[in-house]
């Protein structure tokens, strides 16, 4: 807050020498990080002030009474002088909160966990924020009825965050403009199993209790962090070049999933022809139950699935690992950028091994029964109960197609290769998007692609 202050002269002249005084010692003038960074269909997701680097994350869960004790490591870089900053977490009960080790003042308000460090933080200054908590997490109920955050299931639990899910379980700035690395640890009961995003480093039995460490080394996006806990089998092969594959399966699901889980490394090898290097460290999937959760999700390293998936689902939760999870959206409203790409990944691999091109599947849409996908431009959801309707899957992968017919195969897949390199592990808008091609196609113009099937209120007069 800023109050209007008339100082006689004398009491002026103090006032400078103190600011004076306090400039030379070094002091921090900082003000509040914003609440929400303004995003158009969660406007309270994320939070400004500080860039977030690292979250060491430890968690204790014991399934049969749903309690969950977790502390968290916050590693993160101020962007501007700060006083307070704050952190998404809705629910769960806070016991502490530390800066640099010192002791912070905190108070909530919704999703918001205020903290008011000791000292003023300054700009460019990299600190520490360890929040200690527990409770029973909530599953939180999305705005087009989808659940997500943390999930119950039969033996233990899923943790799934698209598009504000994580705040249910960590503490931290849950929008897809700041992606970090993870340390996750998990205790769960003996017998019990923990898997997650990136790779196992350790695992190890005390007592009745054992304990599972992962580490996720590329940038992650909060969204895709993931941890399921249950029985699983657990299988480790590798994929094209090395790659290491991590598959858990629930026993009820392995005999169903055997089939399509068969084809992953091909799958990674024939997206890696077609996208690029595959852009992590590992790979693999997650299949849990099907009444576990109403969707299949692109959780970093290796997708989340309800049961076995077709291969169509498995190719498209792949793409993902590109598109999506290496180059994340700026905001909910670029979701396109992940689905859109994502669903012409489908079209590919039928045109490649089915029997109908990219086109023939884009005039299917185009002539067919399918008033739904032009309900809204697929870079302009009409709300956040829409932002997964098929208008950003389809009519997304539809402008793919149209860029695809304006340029040629070689052009395109240069686009779609080089857009996949040009933000490996970072997060970009449709701006750069339509930016990007551009440059790489000076001499087309886009402008009936960009008007008409990327921001078109309407199906475009022509396909």
């Amino acid at each position: 807050m800023s109050r209007s202050v008339r100082l006689v002269p004398a009491a002026a002249a103090v006032l400078a020498l103190a600011l004076t005084a306090t400039a030379c010692d070094g002091g921090v003038h900082g003000t509040p990080g914003g609440s929400g960074v303004r995003d158009p269909y969660f406007p309270k997701a994320g939070n400004g002030g500080y860039d977030v680097g690292h979250y060491d994350l430890t968690l204790d869960y014991t399934p049969a009474g749903r309690r969950l004790t977790a502390t968290a490591v916050i590693t993160a870089r101020a962007t501007h002088d700060l006083s307070a900053f704050d952190l998404d977490l809705v629910g769960l009960h806070v016991d502490s909160v530390t800066v640099e080790g010192r002791k912070a003042r905190f108070n909530r308000a919704g999703q918001e966990l205020t903290v008011r460090p000791h000292d003023d933080l300054r700009k460019g200054e990299t600190f520490r924020t360890t929040v200690r908590y527990s409770g029973t997490p909530r599953t939180l109920t999305d705005p087009d009825g989808s659940e997500e955050g943390w999930l119950p299931t039969a033996d233990g639990a899923l943790a799934l965050g698209e598009p504000v899910g994580s705040m249910a379980w960590f503490p931290g700035n849950d929008h897809p403009s700041d992606k970090a690395t993870y340390d996750l640890t998990v205790t769960v009961p003996e017998g019990l199993q923990a898997v997650s995003n990136g790779e196992l480093t350790d695992r190890f039995t005390k007592g009745d209790r054992t304990t599972y460490r992962w580490h996720t080394a590329q940038p992650m996006a909060s969204y895709l962090a993931t941890v399921a806990i249950g029985h699983f089998d657990v299988t480790r092969t590798t994929g094209p070049h090395g790659l290491p594959v991590v598959t858990a399966v629930d026993p009820t699901q392995v005999k169903a999933s055997a089939k399509v889980l068969a084809k992953l490394p091909g799958i990674i090898k024939w997206e890696e022809t077609n996208f690029g290097p595959y852009p992590f460290s590992s790979t693999g999937v997650i299949v849990d139950r099907p009444d576990d959760a109403g969707y299949a999700l692109e959780t970093q390293n290796r997708p989340t699935f309800p049961g076995a998936p077709d291969t169509g689902t498995l190719v498209h939760e792949l793409a993902h690992e590109w598109y999506g999870d290496s180059v994340t959206p700026e905001s909910w409203q670029d979701m396109w950028l992940n689905e859109g790409f994502a669903t012409y990944a489908e079209w590919l691999y039928e045109e490649d091994y089915g029997d109908k091109s990219a086109q023939q599947t884009f005039m299917d849409y185009y002539n067919g029964d399918h008033e739904a996908i032009w309900a809204y431009p697929p870079a302009k959801p009409s709300s956040a109960a829409h932002i997964s309707d098929s208008p950003v899957y389809q009519r997304g992968a539809m402008v793919l197609q149209k860029i695809r017919q304006k340029v040629g195969d070689d052009r395109f897949y240069d686009i779609i290769q080089g857009w996949a390199a040009a933000h490996r592990h970072g997060s970009a808008s449709t701006a750069d998007f339509t930016a990007y091609v551009e440059r790489k196609a000076p001499h087309q113009d886009f402008t009936e692609i960009w008007k008409d099937w990327l921001y078109g209120d309407k199906k475009p007069s022509h396909p």
